[in-house]
């Protein structure tokens, strides 16, 4: 592997590309540029807009050249590189727009302020090549420009015959799966290829040790909103891996998690734009790892429920690090609302959210507002949650946070309580946010709420009237330190 090396791959011809920007990169100082060519997103359901995407990887320092269409943007005088913690000042000319990266990074480039019809740039690491050959291996050839069709059932047949361990490659190429649904089985490895598109859902049922990865796309822009299909589906499971994939509009949850324990989702990367279409939902699991993600959706970006649909038992242990999180509608963070509420509701303990960068939170419904969120119902006690080192960015309609037991909607039984919440290192430099809210029903308090530095438009908060959080009944000790 070179010292500086960049990988583009190609997007197959069939799915939908975007030409608002034509995105170069190089090593440092060398004379050639390779395209990254961009796939088409579509964003927000409030009012579904088309977006640009491109992924490449490199070591080393890169040069990026993004070239903006001046049929679009007739003159370029404002470039934004979120999130802002980054710190990528670039410099561009009337259509031009430059900066370098030594190090991986997931963000938005914004011109002239415009958050929905941006480029998501997703700059990874270069990695050594599996080898396919071998007799542990299924190598599905794909064609850049004519789909290919597999069945679950009988790629399941061929994988009975081979050892634990074994691995199904998908090519560069357009792949359906038939009957849109695979049903996984236990001790084997799914890798998608940079170049490499998958159209339909993976599904992990009853089983354990299966690692889902690669540089590919799962495509689902083209299934309807009711079909309910989800990028990848994990249920009753354990030892499952989600990694490095790009999920495209999935109508539903691009992951859901019920009843499993030891999961990890890393460096995933996820786009929605339709009702109920949440990015990660964990239910009645424990020992869960979400790191290095970026989630833009339309719902909540991470929620962590008890019980829901045939999922049953308490949540613990679930930590969210290292992510990039942009809710175009709803919760990027959000805690407590499910439960099992005919056996008197579920625990949801130990939850961490840290290093994570907010680029966006817009609800119109007062009742579901908060950047992060706890929200107690189905007899649900939720205690040791902490948040730290949260940087919120500018956000277009909603509260910072909101901590509620509540009743309504949802949940036929109010919530039994919230305590031990920190949060610490939050930062947040909008302007205009609705008030926060802590506040607990009669009989459901919340308690033992620190917030250790708390940082709004560059003021250290002391106390919750400084803070804009409204404080109502049922409350036990609120601390500033």
């Amino acid at each position: 592997m070179g010292k500086n090396q960049v990988d583009v791959y190609p997007v197959p011809e069939g799915i939908a590309g975007r030409t608002d920007f034509r995105v170069y990169v190089r090593p440092a100082k060398r004379a050639e540029w390779e395209e990254a060519v961009c796939y088409e997103v579509s964003v927000d359901m409030h009012e579904v807009r088309k977006a640009s995407m491109a992924c490449f990887d490199f070591t080393g320092k890169i040069e990026v050249k993004i070239c903006v269409n001046v049929e679009k943007y007739r003159e370029l005088y404002r470039v934004d590189i979120r999130p802002r913690s980054r710190g990528i000042i670039p410099r561009f000319t009337e259509t031009e727009i430059y900066f370098e990266l030594d190090n991986p990074e997931n963000l938005s480039i914004e011109v002239n302020g415009d958050r929905f019809h941006n480029l998501h740039l997703f700059a990874g690491k270069t990695e050594e090549k599996p080898e396919w050959k071998n007799e542990k291996t299924v190598f599905l050839k794909g064609d850049l420009k004519r789909p290919s069709v597999h069945g679950g059932d009988a790629l399941n047949r061929v994988l009975q015959k081979m050892p634990a361990g074994r691995t199904v490659c998908f090519g560069p190429g357009i792949h359906y799966i038939g009957e849109c649904i695979w049903k996984l089985p236990s001790d084997t490895n799914i890798y998608i290829s940079g170049g490499a598109a998958v159209i339909g859902s993976f599904v992990c049922e009853g089983v354990e040790n299966v690692r889902i990865y690669g540089k590919g796309v799962m495509h689902l822009a083209g299934f309807e909103r009711y079909s309910s299909l989800r990028g990848v589906r994990i249920s009753q499971s354990r030892n499952i891996q989600v990694e490095g994939i790009a999920f495209i509009n999935p109508p539903h949850y691009t992951i859901y998690v019920g009843g499993c324990q030891d999961i990890a989702i890393r460096n995933i990367k996820s786009f929605s734009c339709e009702g109920w279409s949440d990015g990660i939902d964990i239910m009645s699991s424990r020992n869960v790892s979400v790191q290095g993600v970026f989630m833009r959706n339309s719902d909540d970006c991470i929620a962590v429920y008890g019980h829901r649909w045939e999922h049953y038992g308490d949540t613990c242990n679930v930590v969210v690090e290292d992510s990039v999180l942009w809710a175009d509608v709803a919760h990027p963070m959000n805690i407590g609302c499910h439960g099992d509420h005919e056996k008197g509701g579920d625990v949801i303990r130990d939850i961490r959210f840290r290093n994570v960068d907010v680029l966006e939170h817009h609800e119109p419904q007062k009742t579901c507002m908060g950047c992060m969120c706890i929200n107690a119902g189905d007899g649900n006690t939720v205690r040791n949650v902490r948040f730290e080192q949260i940087r919120v960015e500018h956000m277009e309609h909603g509260k910072l946070l909101d901590l509620q037991t509540i009743c309504g909607k949802y949940n036929p039984i109010p919530g039994k309580l919230i305590e031990d919440i920190c949060f610490k290192d939050i930062y947040y430099d909008g302007q205009g946010e609705e008030t926060s809210e802590i506040k607990g029903l009669a009989g459901s308090e919340v308690r033992n709420v620190t917030f250790d530095n708390l940082v709004v438009r560059g003021q250290r908060i002391s106390n919750t009237e400084q803070g804009n959080i409204y404080v109502g009944e049922n409350i036990a000790n609120i601390t500033f330190v």
